[in-house]
């Protein structure tokens, strides 16, 4: 599998204002916030997203930062995270010309 880059983080916070309060004054564009989820754009297009206590679709998020890694061929790279031993969470998804898949590396990694 090749790595092509970093394209997207996601947090989960305890306090959601300051957050977002915090990735604004990093130079961030905020782009839109719903309830508890807030979507933010670096100048480069990556996408930051943070999620506060109250936000529901993201509680797999629970140790820290979760990123999002580009890969040329997402089926291959995800045989190749099985082999490994990575843990996934749910099926595969997809969006607006996107596709992902959450997982847990194996112990060693993390």
């Amino acid at each position: 599998m090749e790595v092509l880059g970093l394209t997207w983080l996601g947090v989960r916070v305890s306090d959601f204002a300051g957050a977002v309060a915090f990735f604004r004054r990093l130079g961030l564009e905020h782009e839109r916030t719903e309830d508890e989820m807030a979507v933010f754009r670096a100048k480069n297009g990556d996408t930051i997203e943070v999620f506060g206590p109250g936000d529901e679709g993201h509680r797999h998020f629970d140790t820290g930062p979760v990123v999002g890694f580009e890969v040329g061929d997402i089926g291959a790279a995800r045989r190749e995270l099985v082999e490994v031993g990575a843990e996934f969470i749910g099926s595969m998804e997809g969006g607006g010309g996107l596709a992902w898949v959450n997982f847990r590396g194996p112990e060693v990694f993390v």
